[in-house]
């Protein structure tokens, strides 16, 4: 008598939403609110939102758009040196000769024009120059392996040596008043609104795509979280970081052209002591000092910050002495604290269940004894 095949009765799948949909229940916006909060460059973000209402509510003048065009001017040559100092920082390394670099190019653009080189061509002798200057740190630290901190300290030395050599202690400062004064033009006309800030703004666009949205971007997180790992995924490391500091040299000799032509002067002594103020922007803005983690848009908020609490102690008549302890307090907070933050995290987070006992693991009790069969 044939029997009747037996009918497979299926629960209904519980209710789920489409992939891609909105969660219903919430979850996923809180999830990311929380991944948005505790991102690295958020304080700084958020700080950076509160020094500038405070500024702008309590100090007299900060408001203005002279003031504003002043500390555009006045980070314009730190936010243009901590663009490519972020990508060498994020592969955990360090270039400590940006200033001098700067202080280099300053003096043979004066050089140059002294000796009746056209300007036009005097610059692109300087960006050549400052390829050359970076090329080197970068031949020091690839192709010698060398530490980047030792190396752009031999350099930051040796540049600024040669700044001294092409210069002296005098100054040029003959230059064209139509390049002088369009360097601080506004544009458009917009008082406060520098052609150097709209120029910032697209290298900095530049550059965020080029960190975050593309293969080579990628790579350099990999070289700073395990350089090892990324050469056996195929990262060229070496000549990703030569040319990094081939292109740190490159901007901070542009740095060197513009911070000349803003003061409409070149001096062997220029610039001195302003690595400290771009690395102080760059870790502020929650680039790791011991590589991996950072983003553009951390930094330039950094830069700012850094320039605005400058600029409204200035207003209140702090004197230079106290800016530079302030600035190097402010270094040092942003080393100490997500290490203490990430520490912190560590101790608080639950320890790991132990796993379960494998089944064919005999328990103490049911194991046989010494001379006892099995």
């Amino acid at each position: 008598m044939p029997v009747a095949p037996e009918r497979t009765v299926t629960a209904p799948a519980p209710d789920r939403a489409p992939e891609g949909a909105p969660d219903p229940s919430g979850r996923r916006p809180a999830a990311r609110i929380r991944s948005l909060l505790s991102a690295r460059e958020t304080p700084v973000v958020g700080a950076l939102v509160v020094t500038l209402l405070g500024a702008g509510l309590f100090v007299d003048m900060f408001a203005t758009g002279r003031n504003i065009d002043f500390l555009v001017l006045s980070v314009a040559a730190i936010a243009l040196m901590a663009l490519p100092m972020t990508l060498i920082v994020i592969t955990s390394e360090i270039d400590l000769s940006v200033a001098s670099t700067l202080a280099l190019s300053s003096a043979t653009l004066g050089v140059l024009w002294e000796s009746g080189v056209p300007i036009e061509t005097a610059l692109w002798i300087c960006l050549a120059v400052g390829a050359a200057l970076g090329a080197f740190n970068g031949f020091l630290v690839t192709v010698c392996g060398l530490p980047s901190l030792a190396v752009t300290i031999g350099t930051m030395a040796l540049y600024r040596g040669l700044a001294y050599v092409l210069l002296g202690d005098r100054a040029v400062a003959s230059y064209p008043r139509d390049w002088v004064g369009g360097v601080r033009a506004p544009f458009l006309g917009v008082e406060g609104l520098p052609w150097i800030a709209v120029a910032i703004l697209l290298l900095s666009a530049a550059f965020g795509v080029l960190l975050h949205a593309t293969a080579f971007g990628r790579s350099l997180f990999d070289i700073g979280n395990n350089d090892e790992a990324a050469r056996f995924t195929g990262v060229s490391v070496r000549w990703t970081k030569f040319w990094l500091f081939t292109l740190s040299g490159v901007v901070a000799s542009g740095a060197g052209v513009f911070w000349t032509l803003q003061y409409g002067t070149s001096r062997a002594d220029t610039a001195f002591g302003l690595e400290l103020q771009v690395v102080a922007a760059v870790l502020l803005g929650g680039v790791s000092i011991f590589g991996g983690v950072g983003s553009i848009l951390g930094v330039m908020s950094g830069v700012v910050l850094l320039g605005a609490i400058r600029n409204a102690l200035q207003l209140f008549g702090i004197s230079s002495e106290v800016l530079q302890i302030v600035t190097g307090l402010i270094l040092i907070a942003s080393v100490v604290t997500p290490n203490l933050v990430a520490r912190t995290r560590a101790r608080r987070a639950p320890a790991p269940a132990p796993g379960p006992v494998p089944a064919s693991a005999p328990s103490p009790a049911s194991a046989p004894t010494k001379g006892e069969a099995p």
